[in-house]
């Protein structure tokens, strides 16, 4: 069987980590998120791969190459223009030739799952459960059979969801040919299952590990599901005094100096230098090339590569994105004095803590205070003593 696996798209509700790479390509446990699902479809027994991609691609075929370095072989088809997953689909059209696992490219789902849903006749639709279901397909289901499909209802009449996973034959391809723009104005590839639904032909498969990453606080919460299964290895150099405890990974190169403590699930990438006296809390990834320094404190993040955190600084429950630079003394808050969930744009994260989301290249003078639920964009600059708050753009400069 094959395997297409969606990555055309930008993920705009990911910005501003998205301005420079595609949303698929973010790390999780310091690989890409859609490194995690090849992976898993590997292990599944799948080993040709179609990815359609668009936005970003170069960064998507320059990672994964033709597929030799995971033992898989890749095609890539191009969608040059992000208009609907009916049409992204579409553009593997002439890459396929027989049954094939369909895949969105932001999700986490496990060997198992990916295998028992192949075993599948097509066409099938993966399901899972959600508590917040109108905020995706909902599906009902009779007798194995999908019998509705209602897209993001504000009055949802089950949890039971669309989860983005399908196993189609050839056939919906000429499905795809009579789709037309949605309301969004977008080919949508659920506008293509009508025929199925109406006929009881659209099997449900109810996935048991299917996670969504669809906004930036899932990020966090997806790293910490996948760190949960890495196994303590050290290919730097630990200096004496330093106390790891639980899963800790040290990549080439890197090295943790006295007085540091890390506790586990923590990845730490190649080349990277740590303390002295710092410390790591559990589910943070950093990667390579980064500098965690003197009774600096990080807990529950994603610090991406090139990052410098040297001295006296607090990250908390946060997302930096590469290439930054926290001045002495710069803090990042995640909690409310209230105890209320925090907003991120306007958004409610359903988080009581949550730290902030911060862009590529964005530098930070001394005694820098960022607010709970801040966006930073993408090369913003900060005078020393700024006080952070909000949504902050692009290349903004704050004095």
């Amino acid at each position: 069987m094959e395997c297409v696996v969606l990555a055309a798209g930008e993920g705009k509700r990911m910005r501003p980590l998205t301005a420079k790479r595609p949303k698929v390509m973010l790390p999780l446990a310091n690989r890409p998120m859609m490194e995690h699902l090849v992976i898993a479809a590997r292990d599944s027994g799948i080993k040709d791969f179609v990815f359609v991609v668009g936005y970003g691609e170069r960064e998507i075929r320059k990672h994964f190459g033709d597929g030799d370095s995971l033992g898989i072989q890749i095609k890539y088809a191009p969608q040059r223009q992000q208009i609907g997953t009916a049409d992204a689909l579409n553009a593997a059209r002439s890459y396929v030739e027989k049954n094939f696992v369909l895949l969105n490219g932001d999700m986490i789902l496990k060997s198992s799952d990916i295998q028992a849903l192949s075993k599948n006749k097509a066409p099938c639709m993966g399901t899972s459960v959600s508590e917040h279901p109108e905020e995706y397909g909902v599906v009902l289901v009779e007798n194995g059979f999908v019998t509705t499909l209602e897209e993001k209802s504000p009055h949802p009449k089950s949890n039971v969801i669309n989860a983005g996973a399908y196993v189609f034959n050839p056939d919906i391809f000429e499905k795809l040919e009579k789709v037309v723009p949605s309301s969004r104005g977008e080919l949508e590839l659920t506008d293509a299952l009508v025929d199925y639904i109406s006929n009881k032909k659209l099997k449900a498969y109810q996935l048991m590990s299917w996670m969504d990453v669809g906004n930036p606080w899932d990020i966090l919460d997806a790293n910490t599901i996948l760190m949960a299964s890495i196994e303590s290895h050290n290919e730097g150099i630990v200096e004496k005094n330093v106390h790891c405890s639980g899963q800790v990974v040290i990549g080439k190169g890197s090295v943790v100096k006295s007085g540091s403590y890390i506790e586990g699930p923590c990845i730490i990438g190649s080349n990277c230098r740590i303390g002295p006296h710092a410390f790591i809390r559990g589910s943070t990834s950093i990667g390579d090339n980064c500098h965690i320094g003197h009774c600096s404190e990080l807990k529950n993040s994603i610090i991406m590569f090139d990052t410098k955190i040297p001295h006296f600084n607090y990250i908390g429950d946060s997302i930096i994105g590469s290439r930054c630079n926290f001045g002495a003394g710069t803090k990042i808050a995640n909690l409310r004095h209230d105890h209320a969930t925090i907003r991120v744009a306007g958004r409610d994260s359903r988080k009581k803590k949550f730290g902030a989301i911060v862009g590529d290249g964005v530098q930070f003078g001394i005694n820098c205070s960022i607010n709970v639920g801040a966006v930073i964009g993408t090369g913003a600059k900060f005078a020393p003593g700024s006080y952070i708050d909000g949504l902050i753009g692009e290349n903004s400069f704050i004095r």
